[in-house]
């Protein structure tokens, strides 16, 4: 394994067929495994492990699926493209997304990175033997997102404990259970916009709506700043050693998404603003005039004996062309326009959600799902 491709992690997505079909497949898996995305799309995920941890892979597989799982991760060996570099020892993160499995995978090697995604994992699986050193958990670790509840077969009872394989009912990929409504989003990690190039499915937002635009557009206001910091902790743990966009375990949260979306776009603070404004103030020196002083100043304004009422908004344009070019200078519709005032939300245009942060060389993972409570 060289040095590049050790450190690197890619985005794949698969679906619930047996075979595990690739369905997307970021551009890093051809610097891990060799492969181009376009290679693997529809193609069987589990051609690539190893014939010895086959089956257990697929029953994790399954498992995964009934269980309704989410931020899990496994330790197996998958296929290089080059013969001559044969199996490499993988780590490989799952989460359902109602009807894929969305995750990554990673070159396994030990350390304080290795540490930190097991610790942050939900559940480690250890399929490949070598690899018992990498599993590592915290002791009473409460579980932020747990999976659908494990049904027993109907008519089962109290019997054999369902875990025991000769007890086990088959594995039947259809049909599968309902899952529990959830999305991912794979945002851009190199941009402070994050802007959003993958949606999985149109159950909380709308792919039509959410594709190229930043993942801010879809955060509230008051919960705009903790996200960002919740990026950017995420960000810091997807660097290897070197310095280098790769993965870094899972985070968890809970905020609200604008699910019509709104304009996140940065403002310039107020000072700067009345700087910008000030400037084009004083760029009418007749207009200045008036304003620090419209009585005395001015030259043509009768004495206060026989002062008159003040001409129409009309009539001051007509009489004074300047400062009606004035105004039109100052007219926030130029493209130092700060947001437009923007109506509070309507009941059902928010929604609160559990979220899973990750982040990967090619980008970061956002999968949320409806909170349960507020």
């Amino acid at each position: 394994m060289d040095s590049v491709s050790s450190h690197v992690s890619f985005i794949g997505i698969v679906d619930f067929t047996e075979d595990a079909r690739w369905v997307y497949a970021s551009e890093s898996v051809q610097d891990l495994l060799g492969f181009e995305p376009r290679e693997l799309i529809g193609r069987p995920s589990l051609g690539l492990v190893h014939p010895d941890e086959l089956a257990q892979v697929r029953k994790m597989h399954y498992d995964t699926i009934k269980q309704d799982k989410a931020a899990t991760l496994a330790y197996l060996r998958m296929k290089h493209k080059d013969p001559c570099k044969g199996y490499i020892l993988c780590s490989i993160t799952r989460t359902v997304c109602q009807n894929v499995l969305v995750g990554s995978v990673s070159f396994a090697s030990p350390g304080p990175r290795a540490m930190h995604n097991n610790s942050t994992a939900q559940e480690v699986t250890v399929i490949t033997p070598s690899a018992r050193d990498f599993e590592f958990r915290r002791w009473n670790d409460p579980n932020p997102m747990p999976p659908c509840p494990i049904l027993a077969p109907p008519g089962r009872g109290n019997g054999p404990d369902v875990d025991d394989p000769s007890h086990s009912p088959p594995m039947r990929f259809n049909p599968l259970p309902h899952q529990s409504v959830r999305t991912s989003l794979i945002l851009d990690r190199f941009s402070e916009r994050c802007g959003i190039h993958y949606c999985a499915n149109d159950s909380i937002l709308p792919p039509e709506t959410v594709m190229g635009r930043s993942f801010f557009d879809f955060v509230t206001p008051r919960h705009e700043d903790l996200v960002r910091n919740w990026i950017d902790v995420v960000k810091g743990w997807g660097v290897n050693e070197r310095g280098q966009p790769s993965d870094g375990g899972f985070g968890f949260g809970k905020f609200a998404i604008c699910v019509r979306g709104r304009d996140s776009r940065y403002v310039l603070p107020h000072y700067f603003l009345c700087l910008i404004l000030m400037s084009q103030l004083f760029s009418d020196f007749h207009f200045i005039l008036n304003v620090l002083n419209p009585v005395s100043l001015r030259t043509d304004v009768p004495s206060s004996r026989t002062r008159r009422s003040p001409p129409s908004n009309s009539a001051r344009s007509q009489s004074h062309p300047s400062r009606a070019r004035s105004h039109s200078r100052r007219d926030l519709s130029s493209p130092l326009r700060v947001r437009e005032y923007q109506k509070p939300s309507a009941p059902g245009d928010e929604i609160m959600v559990d979220a899973i942060f990750s982040a990967h060389s090619d980008g970061l993972l956002v999968i949320i799902r409806k909170a349960s409570s507020s």
